[in-house]
């Protein structure tokens, strides 16, 4: 998981939209408004959005004809967690700058 996620987000398109979802919360955002926030076409926006989901980054749900796209914050979660545990094995540097910005 965590290299299809690092290979999903390492697109800089793919991580504004990382960013956007962030932003957006758990009520996620509708496939324009995305593609609106992040300056790509609707058509390239859903492309990225499929990669995100095959990556397990982004899920979605339809409503009508609308398809709202959410974040797996949970999935996100994971992969912090992998990379300050599995990779950083939990060292305290790494560890602090997880929960407070001026401790880098």
């Amino acid at each position: 998981m965590a290299l299809a996620a690092f290979a999903s987000i390492s697109s800089k398109t793919r991580l504004r939209i990382f960013k956007c979802l962030v932003e957006a919360g758990s009520g996620g955002l509708a496939a324009g408004q995305i593609a609106a926030a992040v300056g790509a076409t609707p058509s390239r926006t859903s492309f990225h959005l499929s990669n995100m989901s095959e990556a397990g980054l982004v899920s979605s749900s339809r409503q009508a004809r609308q398809i709202t796209y959410r974040l797996d914050f949970k999935s996100v979660g994971a992969l912090m967690r992998y990379m300050l545990e599995d990779c950083c094995n939990n060292n305290e540097t790494v560890r602090a700058c997880c929960v407070a910005k001026d401790k880098c």
